[in-house]
């Protein structure tokens, strides 16, 4: 007797459906098109940050590399530190990590978020997108890829 586990989850309408990556924007911070992974096993969202600083005010300086095929297009961000906190990565260890918050923006959604900074430099993806960020507003079909947002188009070149 089938027990409904061999069916996919029915979709909730009041929620977007995406994939397992899409494409994601920082609004406040002038980021667009950010290569995304959603990831609902963290609870936490994380990007990947470089030359972080922590300042004497309760803010923080750090860098986002939009793309490792050209380093040359980053950005310099000064936020609020929102927290800091000890987070267990999946490797195991334990690091103290400082979190800010910013807005996000997939497809049509527009929200706050909280995001840890630390060097992914070694990871495919820039961005995850934990469960926190995800609530409400989306179902994750791990299945697809690049359900709610299409890649850019790329500008001719001159």
């Amino acid at each position: 007797m089938p027990d409904g586990r061999d069916r996919p989850p029915t979709p909730d309408p009041d929620r977007l459906l995406i994939g397992w990556r899409e494409y994601v924007s920082l609004p406040e911070w002038g980021i667009r098109h950010l290569p995304a992974k959603t990831d609902t096993g963290a609870k936490t969202s994380v990007i990947d940050a470089y030359d972080i600083q922590e300042l004497p005010d309760g803010r923080v300086k750090f860098t986002v590399v939009i793309s490792r095929k050209h380093p040359e297009h980053r950005v310099d961000i000064v936020a609020p530190i929102s927290r800091r906190s000890t987070v267990k990565s999946s490797t195991g260890h334990t690091h103290v990590r400082l979190f800010v918050t910013t807005q996000l923006k997939i497809g049509p959604v527009v929200k706050p978020i909280e995001i840890s900074l630390i060097s992914r430099h070694k990871m495919k993806y820039r961005m995850l997108i934990g469960r926190a960020a995800l609530s409400g507003d989306f179902t994750v079909d791990p299945t697809r890829a690049r359900v709610l947002t299409r890649k850019p188009k790329r500008k001719p070149r001159p």
